[in-house]
């Protein structure tokens, strides 16, 4: 079946912004689509040294549900997110880090809540019940700042931006694309999703958490950071982002 075709039908797009995943995106390809088979899959790839393109390429040849769009001389999470939103065809937009910290077991869930359940926008949430972040258990592993550092940007965001909403830098979503076309994603790293649910919640789009437990990454190496420093500067543009929404509505 020709790949035009497959794009055409799609109900479902899954958005995958990847650099350095060639150890991770084979395997998550796959438990993706054993899950959501009638989704595409758009990989969008920061030209990644360890050559997570090549892999996705050769997995594109030979399924027409797979996309890859290589970026030359372009990085960064945010637009890429945007670039694989503007390359879909789905209905429904999801989109996860590319690591296995958000289990695609969930996302049939979210599409549901979408699809059937009334909503706009179904994040999956940490910090509802049943939601966990799961704590790293080795010094190789995603460090435990991490975590502590959602915990506490999660409640600086929630003083800010509302209570009613738990999860504000969750990254994990699944989007009705008329959503996505009214709401463009602008921000860094995580801020873009803080903006993206606060202007949601603001123009009376349905939001639902559904929860999930973040589990650290096995394999390859975070791009949240590491260390004190790189930790406590993102916080600071965090809660940054959340004071500029309150206040001027806008990030």
């Amino acid at each position: 079946m020709p790949s035009t075709e497959v794009a055409a039908r799609a109900p479902v797009t899954v958005v995958l912004p990847t650099l350095n995943e060639a150890l991770n995106i084979a395997r998550l390809i796959a438990a993706i689509l054993a899950r959501v088979a009638e989704a595409e899959v758009w990989v969008v790839d920061d030209d990644s040294p360890d050559g997570t393109w090549r892999i996705v390429q050769e997995i594109a040849a030979a399924d027409p549900r797979v996309r890859l769009l290589r970026r030359i001389g372009r990085r960064g999470l945010t637009s890429a997110i945007q670039e694989g939103i503007d390359a879909s065809t789905g209905e429904i937009v999801v989109w996860l880090d590319c690591d296995f910290s958000m289990p695609p077991e969930v996302i049939p869930q979210l599409v549901e809540a979408v699809s059937s359940g009334g909503h706009d926008l179904a994040v999956g949430s940490r910090f509802v019940a049943g939601g966990s972040a799961k704590r790293p258990t080795s010094a190789t592993r995603d460090s435990r700042l991490g975590v502590a550092l959602s915990n506490w940007l999660n409640l600086g965001a929630r003083l800010w931006l509302g209570p009613s909403f738990h999860d504000y830098t969750s990254g994990f979503i699944a989007c009705r694309r008329g959503v996505l076309e009214e709401l463009r994603l602008v921000g860094d790293y995580g801020e873009y999703f803080m903006a993206l649910i606060y202007q949601a919640r603001q123009r009376g789009y349905r939001i639902i958490e559904v929860p999930y437990a973040c589990i650290p990454r096995e394999f390859g190496e975070s791009k949240t950071g590491s260390g004190l420093l790189q930790y406590g500067r993102r916080g600071v543009k965090y809660l940054r982002t959340a004071a500029r929404l309150r206040l001027l509505g806008k990030p």
